[in-house]
């Protein structure tokens, strides 16, 4: 009797803890932080995992890819232009630890500092870059927001400027704007067309002045690329030559 007293202790402690342990598995994309007496510990690959629920917590995590959008915020440019501008970005959760125990809602933290970042470079920038250099803004953008996300435990894989949008009646005065753009545009090619073509009249002139017989020939290959017309060369009356699309012949009238 005196054996069995720490033989049923041993036995009951035993089973105690069988009874407790717990059996936690982590999938391939997620990793597990596990936490002891409420100190973080490490963080765990994909793979199963036993546990005293005592005395130990695990918390998974996904850390696949994730994506969030920014639609319709309202940004002043340089120039004074209130525009909207939407832009989606693509991260994923590089450092578990940092992401959830530095801290609270790494998202929420994450899609302010989009905001940030885009009220910062939108505001510095005219209008007309912003309109006509999306991808190299875009490219800017990354590059001021990568450091940041790093800070969270995030690793931004890409940044990219949507739509940008006129608010009210500045769309309509912007669509103005444009169209009177290209109608300079367009004045402007007209006004060239015809000095080309004016200069090629004077070359055309000066060359008629140091010989006027190039006149006549230009006259006669005219003719040679038409049919039924009558060409007369300057000649003396009784000797006047008639070319025309038939057969040439002398005329012999006075």
């Amino acid at each position: 009797m005196e054996y069995l007293a720490p033989i049923a202790i041993v036995v009951g402690l035993v089973v105690f803890v069988m009874l407790g342990l717990r059996r936690i598995t982590v999938l391939e994309y997620e990793r597990g932080l596990k936490y002891t007496k409420g100190k973080f510990r490490s963080v765990l690959d994909a793979g199963q995992y036993w546990y005293t629920p005592a005395f130990t917590i695990i918390r998974k995590l996904d850390v696949r890819p994730r994506f969030v959008s920014i639609t319709g915020q309202e940004v002043l440019s340089a120039d004074g232009v209130t525009l909207k501008v939407s832009l989606a970005a693509n991260f994923e959760i590089s450092d578990p630890n940092i992401a959830v125990n530095a801290v609270k809602g790494f998202e929420e933290v994450f899609y302010l500092e989009l905001q940030l970042a885009l009220r910062e470079l939108v505001g510095s920038t005219d209008i007309d870059t912003v309109l006509s250099e999306r991808a190299e803004l875009s490219g800017k953008l990354h590059e001021a927001v990568a450091p940041k996300a790093a800070r969270l435990g995030l690793k931004l894989i890409a940044v990219s400027i949507k739509d940008i949008m006129f608010p009210g009646k500045l769309k309509e005065i912007f669509a103005q704007v444009v169209n009177a753009k290209k109608e300079g545009l367009a004045a402007l090619e007209k006004a060239r067309g015809e000095t080309a073509a004016l200069r090629n009249l004077a070359n055309a002139a000066k060359m008629l002045d140091g010989n006027p017989n190039l006149m006549q020939l230009r006259l006669v290959q005219a003719l040679g690329e038409t049919s039924g017309n009558t060409l007369v060369l300057g000649a003396p009356p009784q000797a006047g030559l008639v070319l025309s699309g038939k057969p040439s012949k002398e005329s012999n009238e006075p």
